[in-house]
């Protein structure tokens, strides 16, 4: 599994705490961690929560990640962006077993985080443990377990309502405001890694059309 970390410009000064503990939980369970940023409050791509979302949702969509690490001060504007693209199943997870539930009820790609609300001592501990969560076990395999088919019936469900509901991501990426979009994409580890890991070729033309 590749993962990615997106931080936004508010809390971009934790992307190192974070990806410090992204990276001890998941690394050994053979999982690759992409860190897209941002890496510094100064940095000079500047991602606002709906940039997250939006470069997210081109990762998940281009099969250039598999699964999205992100948040903001709250994480409920980021969750809100993420979930704004077809693609894309972004959970609000403060604490572990907000992660574990997630995981095996929703099965979703991507987590939204509040780095900022309730982030003090010890809150690098919170995040190992939301991680360790988060991956501990096959996603979707129900909590309690003796409900596993219903909510594997009603993820079959949502999915059905949300073909209805969102057009192809191609289609939103060239109709999205072009400026927006390529702030999104500015980061020094999309210019680093997407063109390498993305699979597919037609959300990969309209990026470089748009970034060109």
């Amino acid at each position: 599994m590749r993962i990615a970390l997106i931080n936004e410009n508010s809390q971009a000064a934790k992307n190192e705490i974070i990806y410090n503990a992204l990276t001890k939980v998941v690394k050994p369970m053979g999982m690759e961690v992409r860190n897209y940023g941002m890496y510094t409050a100064d940095d000079e791509a500047q991602l606002t929560y709906v940039q997250v979302g939006i470069l997210a949702a081109t990762l998940l969509n281009s099969g250039a990640a598999d699964y999205v690490i992100t948040g903001c001060g709250t994480g409920e504007g980021a969750m809100l962006a993420c979930n704004s693209f077809p693609g894309v199943i972004c959970g609000h997870i403060e604490d572990p077993l907000d992660a574990y539930t997630f995981s095996q009820i929703n099965a979703g790609n991507a987590i939204a985080i509040p780095f900022a609300k309730d982030f003090g001592w010890g809150g690098e501990l919170n995040l190992e443990y939301i991680f360790e969560k988060l991956f501990v076990e096959e996603a979707g395999l129900g909590y309690p377990r003796e409900r596993a088919a219903i909510m594997a019936k009603n993820r079959g469900v949502l999915d059905d309502v949300r073909k209805v509901a969102f057009k192809d991501f191609g289609s939103i990426l060239k109709e999205l405001d072009r400026e927006l979009v390529k702030g999104a994409l500015s980061t020094k580890g999309f210019a680093e890694y997407f063109a390498s890991d993305a699979k597919c070729e037609d959300i990969k033309a309209i990026v470089n059309s748009i970034l060109k």
